[in-house]
């Protein structure tokens, strides 16, 4: 997964604000919920189109159950599953179908990992027989239903099993799998955060093969944290080590490999050429034929292989190039004839395309000055394909449908706003969720063929009636032209706002490759706070500069070797210009930022000290040497290559340029951006003699949650705003 910042809930540090105008807003409103927005239950679309499934917790029986509801009227016609009703179960967590849902697998016990991957014991419920049987007496990996529901693949101290579900016997398909030393199946840490998947194994469509991945990283350097405890719980901190690729270190090295079945034997893929990521394997819809995404270390060619299972031989269907990089997404489709459908940056936007099964261009379906946001799929009765694209702003989202020539698009929706869209199985129907910033969240039911609406489905109504008291201030959308260009932003002001007076001006960006701040969608749970911070008198403003996304690849891609250095400046004179505004006051201008944004708020003050009095660095990059080979790599190439990049836009090597208030916080046990990148800014800033605010809270990860951690975090945070800013 990219490096991201978490929008985490934000709580008020006071237990309550006064404006003569305004409702009192109490903790206790906070705490308990009174502002969160209601959502759709994740639902499943069944294979007949008319119904879908949502999971249902009845908690005056503690019974799991998942019910079926008819798509055209929202009444329930049946339940699928109850806990209650399945003998030697008594509680299951989630359930996933197979293909032709005839069976069930159900999860228990689930445990997280990372970010992505758990372990859990599982069964599988036969629907018709109303037989219950438990998959391994381990705690498991992945279970996967063949395509015909006759067996299932899972993964097991880093092997491979398939259980045969007729029979109950139980094949081991590798044997060499160690902690730490060799994975198969499943991902390695760094291919789970950065390439977001953990699964690495596929059925063919016929069932008797299976392609997976091998993962060896016996050099791959390891990284150690202590966990520390509960108080009076533990006298030893404990220590948790795991393989992490720092930039310009060793990978795993990455094998592909088939498992035939009926043969019992496994045979390894000779792709032919060296690659160091192997990020997507895929079976096309010839049992015969397995798709391959593979690429270099610099992540800029990308090639699709198509593997001829039978013949063990590769032949590359299509090479993808890009000056800086190549993205890796999910939206490789096979229609029936084996041609697929891809998504590319190549004329400059994110667009569709349609080529044959040789890897010819057939069609740019997809064409213009926007980016398609999200592929939702092909409709083969129709020929029409499915999508999310910013046609009408890059701050929106709207759902379009066209024909895979590139004819005939539709648009399926109208408010302006983001819009989202969950289609049934065949694409009769899809539920569209709608937000701005003046709407929260609702839910409603559309056909697919025109965009028609068929029902309401949940609104969030209630939540505005209960805001109204607040009278909270607008969010006011508008561009800056900065540096050349005109950058999305948007500011909220006091309610009793005053042009005639001075405002401090509090900034929030984030700032990360391909990222967006500016959105036209309703209240975060940051957002809470940036009105609290209004009603005491803060202007709060978020710019979006060059490196993010949706605004064409030149925009997004201009930071490409040189992380913090454009989108820094961008920040520095977004900030210079908006003091000039005769309500701001210039000399009380503050940032922060949590993640890539602490990275860019502690750049901010130390090479902008004359612009910014005060900064946050929540969980910050401090020098990319420090982060992962994935992530970094893709941006700015290896240390040994560009050591340059890496070291003049770090802002551990700026510490000296610190004049205002800094306040630096990270969790002790984040596997994601380490503690030592604090930590080695602390001891930057302390033999640069130069004082600052700190705050380590143990054992807590990226998210920086858990009880009272929040509370305490915004707290502080709060305080530290209304002493220094």
């Amino acid at each position: 997964m990219k490096l991201h910042h978490l929008f985490v809930a934000a709580f008020l540090v006071a237990t309550s604000f006064i404006n003569a105008q305004n409702k009192e807003v109490t903790l206790e409103e906070i705490w308990g919920g009174e502002f969160r927005q209601e959502y759709l239950q994740s639902l499943r679309s069944l294979n007949n189109g008319e119904e879908y499934a949502v999971r249902n917790f009845d908690r005056a029986t503690r019974t799991m159950n998942v019910d079926v509801y008819s798509y055209e009227t929202g009444e329930k016609t049946r339940t699928l599953i109850s806990s209650a009703e399945i003998e030697g179960l008594d509680f299951f967590q989630d359930y996933t179908l197979s293909e032709n849902e005839s069976k069930v697998i159900l999860s228990t016990q689930v445990q997280s990992i990372f970010r992505r991957s758990t372990t859990g014991v599982y069964y599988v419920y036969d629907f018709s027989s109303k037989k219950l049987t438990q998959i391994s007496e381990d705690r498991i990996q992945e279970p996967t239903f063949s395509p015909d529901a006759s067996k299932v693949a899972y993964v097991f101290e880093n092997n491979i099993y398939v259980k045969d579900l007729s029979s109950g016997e139980t094949t081991q398909v590798t044997s060499d799998g160690k902690d730490n030393e060799i994975i198969n199946g499943v991902t390695d840490w760094v291919y789970e955060e950065e390439f977001a998947f953990v699964r690495a194994f596929d059925w063919n469509k016929d069932g008797d093969k299976i392609a997976f991945l091998r993962f060896d990283e016996t050099e791959v350097p390891e990284f150690s944290m202590d966990m520390y405890g509960t108080y009076g719980q533990q006298l030893y901190p404990t220590q948790d080590v795991f393989k992490y690729p720092k930039a310009g270190e060793k990978n795993s090295e990455v094998t592909l490999h088939l498992f035939d079945l009926e043969a019992g034997n496994t045979s390894e893929v000779n792709l032919e050429k060296s690659y160091e990521y192997i990020p997507r394997i895929k079976w096309t819809n010839n049992p015969e034929v397995l798709s391959v995404q593979a690429m270099n270390r610099h992540q800029n060619n990308l090639d699709l292989i198509f593997v001829n299972a039978e013949k063990n031989t590769t032949e590359v269907i299509l090479n993808e190039t890009d000056e800086a990089y190549v993205d890796v997404t999910d939206n490789l489709t096979f229609l029936n004839d084996n041609s697929f459908i891809w998504t590319s940056e190549k004329d400059g936007w994110n667009h569709i395309y349609h080529y044959s099964k040789t890897g010819k261009l057939l069609d740019q379906v997809t064409e213009g000055n926007w980016e398609v946001t999200q592929y939702y799929g092909f409709d083969a009765k129709t020929g029409r394909i499915y999508f999310q694209s910013t046609e009408n702003g890059s701050i929106n989202r709207d759902v379009f449908s066209v024909r895979a020539n590139g004819k005939n698009k539709v648009q399926l929706t109208q408010k302006r706003g983001t819009n989202d869209a969950d289609f049934s199985a065949d694409f009769t129907y899809f539920i569209n969720s709608y937000t701005s910033a003046t709407t929260p969240y609702e839910f409603t039911l559309h056909k697919a063929r025109n965009g028609k609406k068929v029902r309401a489905i949940k609104d969030n109504k209630a939540l505005l009636e209960k805001l109204k008291p607040y009278n909270f201030s607008k969010k006011e959308f508008s561009t800056i032209e900065v540096n050349g260009n005109e950058l999305n932003m948007w500011m909220i002001k006091p309610q009793d706002f005053d042009e005639t007076k001075k405002y401090p001006l509090f900034m929030y960006q984030y700032s990360g490759p391909g990222s967006q701040s500016v959105s036209n969608t309703f209240n975060s749970s940051n957002d809470y706070w940036y009105q609290l911070l209004a009603q005491q008198g803060y202007i709060v403003v978020c710019v979006d500069g060059r490196g993010t996304g949706f605004k064409g690849a030149d925009f997004k891609k201009l930071t490409q070797k040189e992380l913090g250095k454009f989108e820094v400046e961008d920040q520095i004179d977004a900030a210079k210009k908006l003091g000039e505004r005769a309500y701001i006051d210039a000399d009380r201008i503050g940032i922060w930022g949590w993640s890539y944004g602490g990275f860019m708020s502690s750049n901010c003050i130390f090479q902008g000290n004359d612009t910014f009095s005060m900064a946050i660095a929540v969980a910050p990059v401090t020098s990319w040497r420090f982060y992962d080979s994935i992530y970094t790599e893709r941006y700015m190439t290896t240390p040994q290559e560009n050591a340059s990049g890496y070291d003049n836009n770090s802002p551990i090597n700026h510490v000296e340029g610190l004049k205002g208030d800094f306040l630096l916080i990270h969790g002790s046990g984040d596997d994601n951006v380490h503690v030592q990148n604090t930590m080695q800014m602390v001891e930057a800033l302390v033999q640069a003699n130069k004082q600052f605010d700190w705050a380590i809270y143990p054992d807590k990860n990226h998210g920086i949650y858990g009880g009272n951690t929040r509370l305490h975090l915004y707290t502080k945070m709060t305080n530290f705003i209304k002493e220094n800013l």
